[in-house]
């Protein structure tokens, strides 16, 4: 990640989370018509408090330009969702820093294994996750808005 970054454990419904997630909200419901935060799955606040979950927010020179959390969805699974980074913050590796936090983290909460999903019209996320290490598996979430799965053991 670029000098000056940072990336800190925060309120999913924090300022700079809300910032950031309304960011998302507009730009994932532009690429995908009729999505909205209330399309399944559930990504609640409540889901992302420690110890079962953690929501983080990564700031460079002290502005708030990514986010990123994880939650329980099994014993030892968890489930990595609403990462973003603003586009004026992309092409510096903050995602793939956020992403490596949070598979720490959830590593240290005692998961075995991450999982995730995306859609057809991210392609830099599907991208980033291959290069990640993350293999493609069945859909294990039923969300009508994503094409691929993936998982990777922590």
């Amino acid at each position: 990640m670029t000098p000056g970054a940072r990336i800190d454990v925060v309120s999913f419904d924090g300022p700079d989370g809300s910032s950031l997630l309304a960011e998302f909200v507009g730009e994932i419901a532009s690429r995908y018509p009729g999505w909205s935060p209330a399309s399944r799955p559930s990504a609640e606040p409540h889901e992302f408090v420690p110890p079962d979950g953690c929501f983080v927010v990564a700031s460079v020179d002290g502005r708030a330009v990514g986010c990123g959390g994880f939650k329980r969805i099994g014993d030892d699974v968890a489930e990595i969702k609403r990462v973003f980074v603003r586009p004026d913050a992309r092409g510096q590796g903050v995602a793939r820093s956020m992403v490596e936090h949070l598979e720490s983290a959830a590593r240290d909460a005692r998961y075995a294994m991450v999982r995730l999903d995306t859609g057809d019209q991210q392609p830099e996320a599907l991208s980033m996750f291959r290069a990640l290490g993350y293999s493609e598996i069945a859909d294990y979430n039923d969300n009508p808005y994503a094409a691929y799965w993936f998982q990777k053991p922590l």
